[in-house]
């Protein structure tokens, strides 16, 4: 899965290796600040989700971890959505979305 984001006034496409409640962790080989604020907005089928994130954690040439700060209701519903749609495909354990170091749960 992909996502577009937004990193002070910077566009990026990039590929999703983890995904959890708390976060995600981004294939890119462009660094972010810690901290730095973050708008995603996600490719999938489930319909429209926008979330907003902050840089919890930096692998220089490989990515960034992110923690969710925001996401309004409707697009709560299609994370939700999207989540059990990635739990119940993954064919084996390793491949199943799981929290992204170092970010805590968001609650839904």
């Amino acid at each position: 899965m992909y996502v577009f984001w937004r990193c002070n006034g910077h566009d990026d496409l990039s590929r999703v290796r983890d995904l959890g409640l708390g976060g995600l962790f981004l294939q890119t080989p462009s660094a972010r600040a810690l901290g730095a604020p973050i708008d995603l907005h996600f490719l999938v089928s489930e319909g429209q989700i926008r979330a907003e994130a902050v840089v919890r954690h930096v692998q220089p040439g490989i990515g960034v971890g992110l923690k969710f700060t925001a996401i309004n209701d409707q697009d709560r519903r299609h994370f939700a959505t999207l989540m059990k749609r990635l739990r119940t495909e993954s064919p084996a354990p390793s491949l199943r979305p799981k929290p992204s170091p170092g970010a805590a749960p968001f609650s839904f």
